[in-house]
């Protein structure tokens, strides 16, 4: 079995991945959401070469040496592209051999997955975000809940507005109860000092998890509010390189590990990243911020891995439109939980809709 063709169809944020065989196999992947068409020159230029002509049963080799070729660029573009055929081969893997992605990751470790609801907003109020969070838990039975607060890396130090992070902590605790799970997403925008301050905030009001307390570059400080806080911290999804993970776990950077399917490189090293974690005794809960492909390749990896036993990042809301109407069946939540599919491959398929809008471009 040899790999003949690769194709892209892109829009604007969004670019899946087609693999063909020369006895008729396809699999379907995705790479990294957004800057789709950039992504998918990069693809065509350095990563199609490296496959075309392949085993796919290779991928995780073949990945190794699409990296290793590319070696002095190897920045998220190249990532992000990898992403798409990786993902695109366990799809192909799994229908020709009849079995779902999970299964050929090591296996079922979980039939369910509890899922948290992600916003992604930081223009809302807290009154608003108590709101969206209690319609959906009252809707789909989340128990877990995730918000952003401070501004976003480069603005150190500085709130949507003032006072919002104080007053939104202590106001979703007070709104939605203490049985809820809560966490926050800082996305790098704190300094070691503020971040401390702001963690015990959080701990005071039992909050489950701190993410990205400072820059995500910055592991040494990252590091010190760690060891300040009795909260955990996660990182990790920003990151693409596996010495960096190595480098999180040793310098006991952070107390959850959270890469992200589509920025490290697809599923391949995704699964690297979930294995450290379970040799050292860290929960590994993978980042996914909208309700594209990712979500599902993230819903495979979270079946498979054994470290990740806590809840797992779902989209909530409509701010991420344009990663609707991609393929079918899109994961549910039903009372809190994601079941784990069981059709071969990914078990999803692409919408003729978004076939018919693409813009396609082949290599072979």
């Amino acid at each position: 079995m040899k790999i003949t063709r690769i194709e892209t169809l892109h829009t604007e944020q969004i670019a899946v991945v087609r693999v063909f065989t020369q006895d008729g196999a396809v699999g379907i992947g995705q790479t990294a959401p957004f800057h789709a068409d950039l992504t998918a020159q990069v693809l065509h230029r350095m990563v199609a070469p490296v496959f075309l002509g392949q085993n796919p049963w290779d991928v995780v080799m073949l990945g190794k040496r699409c990296l290793d070729m590319n070696y002095k660029f190897t920045g998220t573009f190249l990532y992000r592209a990898l992403c798409g055929v990786d993902t695109a081969l366990w799809d192909l893997l799994g229908k020709v051999s009849g079995q779902p992605v999970y299964r050929l990751l090591g296996g079922q470790a979980r039939a369910r997955i509890p899922v948290y609801a992600s916003s992604m907003l930081r223009t809302t109020t807290p009154e608003d975000e108590a709101r969206r969070i209690g319609e959906a838990a009252s809707k789909h039975g989340f128990r877990a809940a995730k918000v952003k607060i401070s501004g976003r890396m480069g603005q150190q130090d500085v709130d949507a507005y003032p006072g919002r992070t104080e007053h939104l902590i202590r106001h979703l605790r007070e709104a939605l109860g203490e049985a809820f799970t809560l966490k926050v997403d800082a996305n790098g925008g704190y300094s070691p000092h503020r971040a401390i301050q702001i963690g015990r905030l959080l701990e005071q009001y039992g909050y489950h998890h701190y993410e990205e307390p400072c820059p995500f570059m910055e592991l040494e400080n990252t590091a010190q509010v760690a060891a300040a806080l009795d909260i955990p911290v996660a990182g990790g999804e920003q990151d693409n390189s596996l010495h960096q993970f190595d480098r999180m776990i040793r310098l006991k950077a952070v107390d959850i590990l959270q890469p992200d399917v589509g920025y490290i490189g697809g599923i391949s090293r995704a699964r690297r990243v979930a294995e450290m974690a379970e040799q050292t005794g860290i929960p590994c809960t993978p980042h996914c911020a909208n309700p594209s492909m990712l979500q599902v390749f993230t819903l495979h990896l979270a079946a498979a891995m054994p470290a990740c036993t806590d809840f797992q990042e779902y989209w909530l809301g409509d701010e991420d439109h344009w990663a609707l109407h991609v393929y079918d069946p899109v994961p549910r939540v039903v009372d809190g939980f994601l079941a784990v599919p069981d059709a071969p491959g990914w078990g999803v398929s692409l919408l003729p809709e978004f076939v018919r809008r693409a813009q396609v471009t082949i290599a072979g």
